[in-house]
């Protein structure tokens, strides 16, 4: 689901006070559907707690009910959109103890914030200092590994799920007191550059490959501390576009853009399938700029090195065998390995 079809989702969600309705997976029958549709819904059974069968204009879907639904309750739907789920809301329902629910408060703060400019897609460490300040002349790689590792899990886009975590024993607190949301409120403002902005946003700002002045004031709202609702916006921007990104000093005075995203691929059965790929970009004073790409795939890892300049590339074709050969003597299949000439921005 893009940005606009979360956007529309929550705005409707806000106008008309009414629980979305989820179907449990994308189904194929969504092409008999269209937004704004208004259906007439059966009820026919409960196969899980939550999770029902219900007869949708001669189609069986198994969509995500309120616990109060009931085997034979009469509901309403309106199409909200098709992909990447069939989602519905559900207007009403002919059992008095099945109507809509009051919108909660968090789908109204979900609301406000799609409202809110973002003033940055990527994440940016609470600690100026450079990731490698070792006094070796090339960093160690395993432990400069740990710390990109250390730093992405304590920019705060996870902290809810290292809570669950800390409850279920698998994290201490130590670990959490180190995330954004439990660091002094001028420490966290600093990293994100907010003491150079206030409360007015007025720089360009780069969101899914496409930069926009925005000109626009950022509005408090309540219940999330200000210098935590860039953070926010963040996380649902990740949760958006199934993409990360991170900017930060990986050793003193080389800054690096780091990009994980979740990506369309094929199986071996040209079947449509996920894969995930993270992408570095370095502007190195004897290389210029150049892009590293892999991409994890079930069958292993192909890696794509991207160069502006000529003897960079030879030089990256020359080393790119002692990568692979590197990487299979720890077990890491290569599917391939190429290097190509960078015609354009390559974190887009």
């Amino acid at each position: 689901m893009n940005p606009a079809d979360v956007a529309s989702s929550l705005k409707a969600l806000a106008l008309t006070q009414k629980p979305l309705v989820t179907a449990t997976s994308a189904i194929s029958a969504a092409t008999a559907f269209e937004p704004g549709q208004q259906l007439q819904a059966s009820v026919q059974a409960q196969l899980a707690p939550g999770i029902f069968k219900v007869q949708v204009a001669n189609q069986l879907l198994q969509l995500h009910l309120p616990g109060s639904i009931r085997t034979g309750d009469k509901i309403t739907l309106q199409v909200v959109s098709l992909l990447p789920r069939l989602t519905f809301n559900m207007a009403a329902s002919a059992n008095p103890l099945s109507t809509s629910d009051q919108l909660s408060a968090t789908a109204r703060l979900l609301s406000s914030l799609t409202q809110q400019p973002l003033e940055k897609s990527f994440v940016r460490p609470t600690n100026s200092a450079p990731l490698w300040s070792g006094e070796l002349q090339f960093p160690e790689t395993t432990e400069l590994a740990g710390k990109l590792h250390t730093t992405l899990s304590q920019s705060g886009l996870f902290y809810e799920s290292h809570q669950a975590q800390w409850i279920a024993g698998s994290r201490n607190i130590a670990q959490l007191l180190q995330e954004p949301q439990n660091l002094p409120a001028d420490k966290v403002r600093a990293a994100l550059g907010l003491d150079k902005q206030s409360n007015n946003i007025n720089t360009e700002v780069t969101l899914n490959s496409a930069s926009t002045g925005t000109g626009t004031e950022r509005v408090p709202i309540a219940g999330i501390p200000d210098h935590l609702q860039p953070l926010i916006q963040q996380q649902l921007n990740a949760l958006e576009t199934r993409q990360v990104q991170w900017q930060g000093q990986i050793w003193p005075n080389q800054e690096m853009n780091w990009k994980i995203q979740e990506e369309a691929g094929h199986s071996a059965g040209n079947e449509e399938a996920k894969q995930w790929a993270t992408q570095i970009q370095l502007d190195l004073p004897n290389l210029g700029e150049v892009t590293a790409t892999l991409r994890f795939g079930n069958g292993g890892v192909s890696i794509t090195l991207d160069a502006a300049e000529n003897a960079t590339r030879t030089k990256l074709g020359t080393a790119s065998s002692a990568l692979v050969s590197a990487m299979s003597e720890h077990g890491i299949s290569v599917t391939s390995a190429l290097v190509t000439q960078r015609t354009g921005d390559a974190t887009s």
